[in-house]
């Protein structure tokens, strides 16, 4: 038996890890370089290595060779023709191939309403739109915007509107290091929003696009509101609806924070962690069929049913359809016993979920839930042989702990890169987080099933919300213990995934001792140190001057060696929510560990602000009665609160390297002093048309 065929027997087991690297690297290839190949071109060699895969099995005993090179790449031009073909802007008929105004859009709603404090959002399908040249077919998606003020009562799922206007794309994040929502809904195939007022919309007719998902949501809308007529306190009701149902929309910022700063925020999403424990009690329930070989196969189909039932009840949310995927693949695999591999059957069932949307492997909770379940898998059996207890309570909390650590240490990187922080006191945490869910979860599930009878209803939900009460007060609690944080932790993409396989050689290297594993860890430590010297040498050990583009608001950092001076209106000092999601991103990034305001660099005159700072002079105006002292060479001037009608006068007095319009100004005039600007010759900056102005020093 040559080398080659050896290899490839010691693989065997794991078949479909290999069937899914080479899909998913395909999927990776697709969406980060989709100029490399065009459509054509892709499917043609897709064709081509799936032909000679089969004739090079139907010949590789005559010719000595290996088809799997050619199958493995067959498999990866799969997951490149995929992400193609599912790809909504690569149509001819999608919305943005025209090329004339519209002046009118037919749409279908296609989810239910998400609730946010001010407003509906509502994602739509295009179905027509009216040009000047009449209507005609068109796809695409569309985010709707509907304020409460006009809509007391947002539209339906399935419902096909009309209207007046034309959705506008959306726009690309507007300061460093902010969190590219743009990205994010391009993966779901969505690129344009329109925010509507009253008398533009008018509701046609209701044509759900899927009669199954009308049914789930109908079902789900019925479940939330059985869990609101039984639980009394919007807390207690909002909470009780995300850890059964998985609808999170009224969830309060302060809740929120609180699971996410003791690492509790997994329970709050209904996904591996809720599927996994109502599986865990189908298996206890139908225990007696795991006796006969022949009943086994009765189990796995009474797994699946109610599994995908439970789905049914939640919506069919993407998060529930990932985890019930998962869990139907070790169901089906339970009655084969030792001849399946739990690595083979995760990796199967993220092929099938990457096969009906390619996108999803971008997806932070698809990569956090197949990370946990593969750290739990691997690590928590060896976790919890470290310490076996004898008295059963101390082993239940155990094994607990284990898996908290399992699955916090694969999820550690990911952690990092994408929240920045990292919850201290987790494993207390879990100890109250993980059975008070499980409690809420069946006990709610039993409440919907019995809600024809209200007083047992009403005492069941009496229950859960002095239970949702307790774990909140618990998770308050820790959350206030100092040190239960670690935030404002910055890893690149790079130093991420360099961790992930840190963790995974040391994991092989325990367990194997080979010495290649160990060579392994050191080059990745190696490359984890070098990319770290490089962030701290572009990113911290700098002096920059950042105005940050807030729509209504003045904000400008100076940053030197980690410390941040700032200068902002009062209004947006006050914010919390502003600055955490415009500004912190870019000081997380740049090392600041202190914040001050620019007060010491500062001279006010009438009508202006005169900040030297590291041998520059910048100068802001916030008042047209402006008066600039003769003696100050100005280096930028930054124009504020509409304080500028026309650059005429500021030309003829100052002479500056730029101008800088920041976000306080009114749009409509920033690109009115932009065009002013060319007439002129001026250098000038419309931080609300250009994004943030950067400046390294």
């Amino acid at each position: 038996m040559n080398l080659v065929t050896s290899s490839m027997l010691g693989w065997l087991p794991f078949a479909f890890i290999r069937i899914v690297v080479f899909f998913g690297a395909g999927i990776l290839v697709a969406l980060y370089k989709p100029e490399i190949l065009p459509e054509p071109a892709s499917d043609l060699i897709f064709l081509s290595c799936c032909v000679l895969y089969l004739v090079l099995v139907f010949a590789r005993r005559r010719l000595n060779v290996n088809p799997g090179i050619a199958g493995m790449m067959a498999i990866f031009f799969a997951g490149y023709c995929n992400v193609q073909l599912q790809t909504d802007s690569r149509r001819p008929d999608h919305f943005s191939k025209l090329k004339v105004p519209v002046e009118h859009y037919t749409v279908i709603v296609t989810s239910t309403p998400d609730e946010k404090e001010h407003s509906w959002k509502v994602e739509t399908r295009i179905v027509e739109v009216k040009t000047r040249l009449g209507w005609e077919q068109r796809s695409g998606n569309v985010l709707l915007y509907l304020p409460k003020a006009d809509f007391p009562q947002p539209h339906a799922n399935g419902d096909k509107l009309l209207i007046a206007g034309s959705p506008q794309p959306i726009k690309a994040p507007a300061n460093p290091g902010e969190f590219d929502y743009k990205s994010f809904l391009a993966n779901r195939n969505i690129h344009y929003q329109h925010y509507i007022r009253a008398g533009k919309v008018k509701f046609l007719d209701n044509t759900p696009p899927s009669r199954i998902l009308q049914s789930a949501h109908a079902i789900r809308s019925w479940s939330d509101g059985v869990l609101k007529r039984y639980i009394h306190g919007e807390r207690e009701q909002t909470l009780a609806s995300a850890l059964v149902l998985g609808v999170t929309d009224g969830l309060d910022n302060e809740l929120l924070n609180a699971y996410a700063a003791t690492g509790s925020m997994h329970v709050l999403a209904v996904s591996g962690l809720h599927v996994g424990i109502i599986y865990w009690m189908i298996l206890l329930v139908f225990r007696p069929l795991q006796r006969h070989e022949s009943s086994k196969w009765i189990l796995a189909v009474l797994s699946l049913l109610i599994l995908w039932a439970y789905a049914f009840v939640t919506g069919l949310s993407p998060s529930v359809l990932r985890a019930v995927t998962m869990f139907s693949f070790m169901a089906l695999a339970r009655p084969w016993n030792q001849r399946t591999n739990i690595y083979n059957i995760l990796a199967a069932s993220a092929f099938c979920l990457l096969v009906y949307n390619p996108y999803m492997i971008l997806s932070v909770g698809f990569q956090l839930s197949y990370l946990a379940v593969l750290g739990i898998v691997s690590l928590q059996p060896g976790i919890y042989r470290l310490w076996e207890p004898t008295f059963w309570l101390w082993d239940e909390i155990w094994k607990i702990s284990a898996v908290s650590i399992a699955a916090q240490l694969a999820t550690f990187a990911l952690g990092l890169y994408y929240f920045h922080q990292f919850p201290n006191y987790f494993l207390i945490s879990n100890l109250f987080a993980i059975p008070g869910s499980f409690l809420v979860l069946i006990l709610g599930l039993v409440m919907m099933m019995v809600s024809f009878l209200s007083p047992l209803a009403a005492a069941l939900g009496w229950l859960l919300e002095w239970i949702i009460k307790a774990m909140n007060g618990i998770i308050f609690s820790i959350e206030m213990v100092p040190f239960s944080l670690t935030e404002n932790v910055y890893i690149n993409e790079l130093q991420c995934w360099a961790i992930v396989l840190m963790i995974g050689l040391i994991y092989f290297w325990t367990q194997t001792k080979k010495k290649q594993y160990a060579i392994g860890l050191s080059l990745l430590c190696v490359v984890f140190s070098v990319a770290q010297w490089n962030h701290l040498r572009e990113d911290v050990w700098v002096n920059k001057v950042t105005v940050y583009s807030i729509p209504g608001h003045t904000a400008i950092d100076f940053v030197e060696n980690g410390h941040a001076y700032y200068l902002f209106d009062s209004a947006l000092t006050g914010d919390a929510l502003k600055t955490k999601f415009h500004i912190s991103p870019n000081r997380i990034k740049g090392g600041v560990g202190k914040v001050s305001p620019a007060d010491p660099f500062i001279r006010q005159q009438d009508g202006c602000t005169v900040l030297v700072w590291k041998g520059l002079t910048i100068v802001q105006l916030h008042n047209e009665d402006f008066r600039i002292p003769p003696d100050v060479t100005v280096d930028y001037l930054i124009i504020s609160n509409n304080s500028i009608k026309n650059l005429s006068a500021v030309v003829s007095e100052i002479d500056a390297k730029e101008f800088i319009v920041d976000s306080s100004n009114s749009f409509y005039r920033a690109e009115g002093l932009l065009r002013e600007a060319e007439k002129y010759g001026v250098e000038i900056f419309s931080v609300l048309h250009q994004g943030a102005f950067d400046l390294t020093i």
